[in-house]
């Protein structure tokens, strides 16, 4: 007999996977905590996503058991949570969990009493362990409530402690000393012999090896750039690539890059395809180029929905086995290449390297192109043709597959980071398709994703927006936004982040602290939390930070400025500490330092695709508030000192560049 939960009506596709469970699941809502006062029973709140393989796993082992949901149904109100599609509720519970436990991740489970307050939890549990600790759970519920009820009001005491922001006395000195001490105890993680950190599993991070590139530019730190280098050729050739079909999957399980976690998240590409765009232009590396080109291409047939918007992610499994899309056997691949077969099995390791498990391989490689040729006599150009025959063979003979499942679900947050990604490659590349694509992803944003009353929506599925935005959404949007007005000259994408930048300020800041929580000031959450710490994705604050300070400068409002310095300095001590958490408000307290060079490019039509410095405020419009008292013209004002009219832009880029 199929069973149906009240999930059938979710638009999720992570819900919509447990929908048919036994388990009677319930969506997040008020309701459901009313109800479980009502019934007095525990809540028990069951987070992941729809890539998530150990979800999966959990799944099947648990949720599907009608043992287990016989228990879970009897004690306990049971609400299943789409973490992507509420990282509110995600963060307040992982908090509580990662206090409990000191661990955390996906599968999150967690038990609260009925009003929210957390008492119990962790990550995966086998189904055996999971009987044991929710019985365990209902007993003492039932039995020593007391005892219950205290420790919920410690834990939830100490969420609420996890808030609080010391508020330094003085916050005027910033210094760059505190960057080279970060990146000199970050060091000493570095695995210079592989790239990235000197342990596994490994994450691309690309808001750190941003930050490590940009330092070593502005710090000459040679040993550096070589590092980010190391990494980004590393991260390139491994097996955490899809050489096939483009894109980076989740991370890597080994040091080498060689077995991926073979999800592939739309935020973890839209970034990467800056971190190499930006890399390109650093080392010149034309694979690096290559590489961008490939990720675009995949996302853009692939992961791109009618509506212009981009879905989430691609699932790791197929037929309920984990890579067995992207994964190659010796002889299906002798079948293809033909000929080729010992050159092609050079160049992706098909070899004890690539070998994974159960007669399959990871393609992967292990030099570079120039090297490879070189090592088979080869022209390079020659063997560039050779792969481009190779990918279009087995993308061919690939489609033919079971596809991995696809998180059809649009988030705002991480299409506007795929708009900053795209305006960071059209910058570095001139491609104007670049570009056009970030335009009908703003477009997008402008006409579904914002709500008449100037708040954004957080989510589309199915063609239809909602769930309110988070800090996430107007602080990447707000980015994204400033993006798409230097590259384009539009001056509605500006206005549209002032007023985002309005709406942030009224409704999610902390009046004295200056940070702001995540949800607005609206939420019903058991507490308010605030995303402080850079991660895969920069934090919602340091983002927001820099927002305030760009925003400041183009519209002369002094108090966002101040508001940014504020929340860097809340940072401030202790940073050095912890390189990869704080990575975002590096690069942000080292735009502080350096100063921001404004660019007036206010004659009709010039609008510049020419690749300025990171620092660089460009401004079109004689109307904003950075360019007014300007005469029609070329004009670059950096360091306190505005130089007189210049007769082209190429005259203002050699100025800066010497400056």
């Amino acid at each position: 007999m199929t069973h149906t939960n009240s999930l059938i009506h979710e638009s999720s596709p992570y819900l919509l996977q447990h929908a048919h469970h036994p388990v009677d699941w319930v969506p997040w809502s008020d309701e459901a905590f009313k109800e479980a006062k009502r019934l007095n029973k525990l809540v028990l709140i069951s987070v992941g996503y729809s890539a998530c393989h150990w979800c999966h796993v959990m799944a099947h082992e648990c949720f599907e058991d009608q043992e287990v949901a016989d228990l879970m149904n009897a004690h306990f109100i049971n609400v299943k949570v789409d973490r992507e599609e509420r990282p509110d509720v995600d963060n307040v519970y992982m908090s509580a969990v990662q206090l409990m436990t000191q661990r955390g991740g996906w599968p999150l489970n967690c038990i609260t009493l009925p009003d929210g307050r957390p008492i119990y939890g962790g990550t995966y549990f086998p189904k055996d362990q999971w009987i044991h600790v929710l019985k365990s759970l209902v007993y003492t519920f039932q039995n020593d409530l007391e005892k219950v009820e205290e420790y919920a009001s410690k834990l939830h005491e100490g969420l609420s402690v996890n808030e609080l922001i010391a508020i330094p006395q003085d916050e005027s000195d910033l210094a760059n000393e505190k960057l080279l001490e970060l990146v000199a105890r970050w060091k000493k993680q570095f695995d210079f012999m592989e790239g990235g950190m000197n342990r596994a599993p490994k994450f691309p991070m690309p808001t750190n090896y941003l930050y490590l590139l940009r330092h070593s530019q502005v710090f000459s730190d040679e040993r550096l750039r070589n590092f980010v280098r190391l990494t980004l050729d590393k991260m390139s050739y491994g097996g955490i690539y899809d050489h096939i079909g483009g894109g980076f999957t989740r991370y890597s399980v080994d040091m080498i890059w060689k077995v991926p976690h073979f999800e592939k998240m739309l935020y973890d590409n839209a970034q990467l395809i800056e971190l190499f765009a930006l890399a390109y232009a650093e080392f010149k590396e034309e694979a690096y180029r290559l590489l961008v080109q490939e990720i675009v291409h995949w996302l853009f047939r692939e992961m791109r929905s009618k509506s212009g918007a981009y879905f989430s992610a691609l699932d790791a499994d197929s037929e309920g086995e984990e890579g067995k899309f992207y994964c190659w056997e010796e002889q299906e691949l002798k079948k293809l290449v033909g000929r080729d077969y010992l050159l092609f099995a050079d160049y992706y390791q098909v070899t004890d390297r690539g070998y994974w498990e159960d007669g399959k391989y990871i393609l992967l490689k292990t030099m570079s192109d120039t090297e490879f040729s070189k090592k088979w006599n080869m022209e390079r150009s020659a063997l560039q043709s050779k792969v481009l025959e190779w990918k279009y063979l087995l993308l061919s003979e690939r489609e033919k597959r079971i596809r991995p499942g696809r998180d059809h679900k649009c988030l705002t947050s991480w299409n506007a980071l795929l708009i900053r990604g795209l305006c960071q490659a059209y910058l570095v590349f001139q491609d104007e398709a670049y570009l056009l694509e970030a335009r009908k992803i703003g477009k997008w944003i402008l006409e579904e994703q914002l709500q008449p009353s100037g708040e954004l929506f957080h989510v589309q599925t199915n063609g239809k927006a909602s769930v309110n935005g988070f800090l996430e959404d107007y602080a990447h949007v707000i980015d994204a936004f400033t993006h798409l007005y230097q590259r384009t000259g539009e001056l509605s994408w500006l206005e549209h982040a002032q007023h985002l930048t309005l709406f942030v300020e009224q409704e999610f800041m902390h009046p004295e602290s200056k940070m702001c929580y995540f949800t607005k000031t609206d939420s019903t959450l058991v507490v308010r939390k605030m995303e402080l710490h850079d991660n895969v994705i920069p934090s919602s604050n340091s983002v927001m930070a820099r927002n305030f300070l760009r925003m400041g400068h183009y519209f002369r409002t002094d108090r966002w400025i101040a508001y940014a310095r504020q929340m860097v300095a809340n940072m401030y001590d202790g940073m050095e500490t912890y390189g990869s958490g704080y990575s975002n408000w590096a690069s942000l307290l080292l735009e502080i330092n350096q100063g921001f060079t404004e660019i007036h490019l206010l004659e009709q039509g010039k609008i510049s695709p020419r690749q300025w410095p990171e620092n660089t405020l460009l401004s079109y419009h004689q109307s904003l508030p950075i360019s007014e008292g300007y005469a029609d013209g070329i004009f670059v004002c950096t360091k306190g000192i505005c130089h007189p009219k210049l007769p082209s832009i190429d005259a203002a880029l050699a100025l800066v560049k010497v400056d």
